[in-house]
């Protein structure tokens, strides 16, 4: 089943089918340091033939940051038509804290999360719950670096929102851990973890409710494509909301050298339950 997924040239072919693309934004349209000017192209493109395109990523900060961020880099707001981010669905779980006290784990650049919400960020001893938005220094630090403090979150049994299910994602040529990667470790000695982003559902019903928003109009999901280039997150996420996805091919999942090939595909889908519509080695028109 794997070897007969269609390796794409570009995603132009699938435009008429899908009116409305979902598409990841860390590893599909930037590494973090550049943006990929054809992968934005592609979106300008179909959106000036009519197509709805809602970014969808598991940055663990509102959309309008995200925005910012997409815009120093030379994405415009001609290549989509809204954002969600898995930081905008998680400060739904932050408001059922409202008033009490909350460890932030993670980098000082993502306490944008809380803006205008009644949190109270603490220390660890006084905190009733841990939001983990990533590590602090994702080039230096890995799980590891944390494992004494979630033993001690976990044996005082504190809850974790993770704002951030990825792993880990390129920056540049380096591979650096996400808040995915902590949660899954504190996941690992027994503690509880809520997720918000993908490939769990409610980031998916907000970015469908975008689109239709944007459009106007019903939107079922046979007309919807999602667009990534994470196994465990956009094709699984996207796979358990009954969303065809298109496979971009990242070093988040080849190997040294290896290039993208039926071969390729057969070892990535081994055993998967998830048949993308198509594969494609970088976005592009």
């Amino acid at each position: 089943m794997a070897a007969s997924i269609p390796i794409l040239s570009g995603v132009g072919d699938l435009a008429a089918r899908f009116p409305v693309w979902l598409c990841d934004i860390w590893g599909v349209l930037h590494n973090g340091e550049v943006a990929f000017a054809p992968a934005a192209a592609a979106l300008e493109t179909f959106r000036s033939a009519g197509g709805t395109v809602v970014l969808i990523t598991n940055a663990p900060r509102p959309h309008d940051d995200v925005a910012r961020q997409i815009a120093r880099l030379g994405i415009t707001r001609a290549a989509y038509d809204a954002i969600v981010t898995s930081g905008d669905v998680t400060r739904e779980l932050i408001a059922d804290y409202a008033g009490r006290n909350l460890l932030h784990l993670g980098a000082d650049q993502d306490r944008t999360i809380y803006d205008g919400l009644e949190a109270r960020l603490t220390g660890e001893t006084d905190a009733v719950a841990v939001v983990c938005t990533g590590l602090i220094d994702d080039l230096a630090e890995t799980p590891e670096t944390y494992a004494p403090q979630l033993r001690r979150l976990h044996a005082r049994g504190l809850p974790m929102i993770c704002a951030n299910p990825d792993i880990v994602v390129e920056r540049g040529a380096q591979l650096c851990y996400c808040a995915g990667a902590i949660g899954q470790a504190y996941a690992a000695l027994g503690g509880v973890v809520a997720y918000a982003g993908k490939p769990h559902a409610p980031i998916y019903t907000a970015a469908i409710a975008k689109a239709r928003a944007s459009r106007g109009k019903p939107t079922a999901m046979r007309d919807v494509l999602a667009i990534g280039d994470g196994m465990n997150t956009d094709i699984l996420g996207a796979h358990r909301h009954g969303v065809d996805m298109l496979f971009v091919a990242s070093g988040i999942h080849l190997e040294a050298g290896e290039g993208l090939h039926a071969a390729t595909l057969a070892r990535l889908f081994a055993g998967r339950p998830e048949r993308p519509v198509g594969a494609i080695a970088g976005l592009t028109w």
